[in-house]
């Protein structure tokens, strides 16, 4: 899978930073630095060394070295890292030069699968490293962190302890079954199979679904034609992403764009306006497209137009929607004044039962507020197990450990095994039992274990950028 003999480059930052991160690791990282970098580095020192980093022999470049040492560094070996700020041209020709003296271009994830090889973390550990690098939000964030902590392993050893001990109590009755010997009776290795069972149970149940945080968060952005969706959309973009129009109906297709908050970013989306009555098979359709997108969104932002009288269509239009988490807002509050607005304010609330925000495109008011809300509703909306029945708020990561599909894989096909074992041992299958029993053990062990079937560990760090 990955030559360890080898020394190692890649560039470990950002494409778009200013600052440029080459990672270096390998038996040979000491003796390859002191061709490009000076002054001269001192013998069996570790630590952070300004000087001169040589691009090529015309070029020369400021840099700060961080170097650690093995066996004390992430990947076991000598480690270093060339912070240069320069652009990525400058970068590339560096690599190229490293290349063409000796040095490999660094796999997908080889960093981490080196630190994972030399036994500095376990096996769900170094997933959690990529989970965090790819984290696009806090409940990602948290998750990953979970992964990182190495809870999990922890509790699946506790776990695997247990299974080995009646393993080998099963097994040592079968070496001498021709003995009037018992080391445990079927009944209390079933008791004993059956609270392992029920742990595994409560470890899935109390879990926290890496995948189902992955996604960005939809906001929808929902209400009548004409009711400044579209302008709403572009302000909170900061960009031209609608047409905007006084005609009705303007808007036909669903329009996404990101959306950066305080805690994470989300994916916001403007769809064609909602009617009482669509007059055509197109407008169907587009209300259809609509209302599935909008069911299906984490926050709904529902607008209504506060500078006109009438708002008939508008209750319809809500009772057509099904949000998750809903945000009513008036719009276009610039157009009345202060004694009118609040007239206004007052009647919509009587006639949807919910307080509105009045927000303005033009005047820009409130729309600080707004994103605040939605920021607010995306954190603590509930996140969905793999399942889809048990559900987290934000509050349950604090406590609960982190799966990912694999882990959770892992465990319930160990219980599987487990309750088969039980069944066996209750049926008088002793042997039948332990070999299944064998299988729940190897189960659980897959999670951290460190001689994982090859295949699995390049499935794993294949999805890693290079690296890191």
């Amino acid at each position: 899978m990955y030559q360890l003999s080898d020394t190692i480059v890649a560039v470990s930052s950002p494409s778009s930073e200013q600052r440029v991160i080459i990672r270096i690791t390998g038996p040979e990282t000491i003796t390859k630095l002191a061709q490009i970098f000076s002054p001269p580095i001192p013998k069996d020192s570790s630590g952070i060394m300004q000087g001169t980093v040589t691009i090529t022999p015309e070029l020369k470049s400021e840099a700060t070295l961080y170097l650690f040492l093995a066996p004390h560094s992430y990947t076991g070996d000598d480690v270093a890292e060339l912070h240069i700020y320069t652009n990525s041209s400058v970068a590339e020709t560096l690599i190229t030069n490293l290349l063409a003296n000796g040095l490999r271009m660094a796999g997908p994830g080889e960093f981490t699968a080196r630190s994972y090889l030399a036994g500095k973390i376990d096996l769900a550990q170094a997933e959690a490293v990529n989970e965090i690098i790819t984290s696009s939000n806090r409940l990602q964030l948290a998750a990953a962190e979970k992964l990182l902590s190495g809870r999990l392993a922890q509790t699946t050893a506790k776990v695997r302890s247990c299974l080995m001990e009646c393993l080998s109590l099963i097994e040592a009755g079968l070496d001498f079954s021709g003995e009037d010997i018992e080391f445990i009776s079927s009944a209390e290795a079933a008791q004993r199979l059956a609270a392992i069972k029920t742990e595994l149970e409560q470890l899935l149940a109390g879990s926290i679904s890496y995948e189902s945080v992955v996604d960005l968060p939809a906001v929808g952005i929902a209400g009548a034609p004409n009711a400044g969706k579209s302008s709403l959309l572009n302000k909170l973009l900061g960009k031209e992403r609608s047409i905007i129009s006084g005609q009705r109906k303007t808007t036909r297709d669903v329009l996404t764009g990101r959306l950066m908050l305080t805690h994470c970013r989300c994916v916001l989306f403007d769809c064609a306006g909602l009617t009482a009555e669509p007059d055509n098979i197109i407008d169907e359709l587009a209300q259809q497209a609509a209302i599935e997108a909008i069911n299906h969104a984490s926050v709904v932002v529902f607008c209504v137009d506060v500078s006109k009288t009438d708002w008939t269509e508008d209750v319809i239009i809500r009772r057509l929607i099904r949000p998750q988490a809903l945000i009513p807002i008036a719009t276009k509050s610039d157009l009345l004044s202060q004694d009118a607005l609040a007239g206004r304010l007052a009647e919509i609330k009587k006639l949807f039962v919910a307080d509105f925000l009045p927000v303005s495109v033009k005047t820009a008011k409130a729309l600080e507020h707004l994103q605040k809300t939605i920021d607010e509703k995306i954190i603590a909306q509930t996140v969905a197990n793999a399942d889809g029945r048990t559900q987290y708020s934000i509050r349950d990561t604090q406590d609960g450990v982190a799966l990912t599909s694999r882990h959770r894989q892992a465990v319930t096909e160990s219980i599987s095994n487990i309750t088969e074992s039980i069944d066996e041992l209750k049926a008088g299958g002793t042997e039948v039992a332990a070999m299944l029993l064998r299988a729940a053990y190897q189960a659980v062990s897959n999670i951290e274990r460190h001689n994982i079937d090859e295949q699995i560990l390049e499935g794993i760090f294949r999805r890693f950028c290079i690296g890191k």
